[in-house]
């Protein structure tokens, strides 16, 4: 397990935590509650993928009881579960009373599941998911009352806000080291979002080239930006600028990482924006 960190010098009385977690990770952010300005951002990589939420939460339990900037006061907690058991679903074909068959096609799910769903504050659609109900738990012993959702939740109605004014399509792309979200949007309204799984650099740009193809989009002229753990030294981001020209990495307002020798200024977007 692998830890980096970066800390702003600015102090703060009242503080926010907010965490995003999956089997590859887990990272936290710590802002200021009055003015929202992010004073510490911490990740831990695993060093391989966690096999079940039991692990994870192990391992999330142990991180609580040696990092010592988790050990404070909280004003607010907020969580995300980063996962692939989620699904979109429009308003006008969702019944928060029965939830189980917007997975049922997608996601292999159990009896014993827990699903709930996401509001979107941006677009008439919900995330429908399971959460690890596990570190839930674990975070509601530690802290009280708290507030989480889906990391596709989170990416999409920050993307929609980010791309409002925005007249021409959005393809954008945000990379974990297992998982690839594309999100595609215009004005600020939602043409597309899918989660897909790859294991190696040709998984990778199928899905990105099958996603253009269905959508009509010239591979040599609209523009892909990337989001999260993907350089340029990648063989991921070197496979893609074979076959699309226009990429770019996101450029997120928050000035953070600008000046950070550990992270890239497009890595963490979910977190800080």
């Amino acid at each position: 397990m692998q830890k980096k960190s970066k800390k702003n010098s600015a102090f703060a009385q009242h503080k926010s935590l907010s965490i995003q977690f999956s089997l590859d990770g887990f990272s936290f952010c710590i802002s200021n509650s009055d003015t929202k300005e992010t004073l510490l951002f911490t990740e831990y990589t695993f060093t391989s993928s966690i096999a079940s939420p039991e692990l994870l939460l192990d391992k999330i339990i142990r991180i609580f009881d040696t990092d010592k900037d988790l050990q404070q006061d909280f004003t607010s907690v907020f969580a995300i579960h980063q996962n692939n058991l989620a699904t979109l679903v429009p308003n006008k074909l969702f019944d928060r009373n029965n939830l189980v068959p917007y997975l049922k096609y997608d996601v292999k799910t159990l009896k014993t599941d827990f699903i709930t769903y996401d509001l979107h504050n941006v677009i008439a659609a919900n995330t429908v998911y399971i959460p690890y109900v596990n570190i839930n738990n674990y975070l509601f012993q530690n802290f009280g009352e708290f507030e989480y959702k889906h990391h596709s939740t989170v990416l999409i109605d920050k993307l929609l806000n980010y791309s409002e004014n925005d007249s021409e399509e959005q393809f954008f792309v945000y990379v974990s080291s297992s998982h690839l979200d594309i999100v595609v949007c215009k004005e600020g309204k939602l043409l597309f979002y899918n989660s897909f799984s790859y294991n190696t650099k040709e998984d990778f740009i199928y899905y990105i080239l099958f996603t253009a193809e269905q959508l009509q989009m010239d591979p040599n002229s609209f523009q892909l930006t990337f989001i999260g753990d993907i350089e340029k030294e990648s063989d991921i981001y070197s496979i893609t600028y074979t076959y699309i020209r226009n990429i770019h990495f996101m450029n997120p307002i928050n000035s953070f990482f600008a000046d950070s020798e550990d992270f890239s200024n497009h890595s963490n977007f979910i977190l800080i924006a």
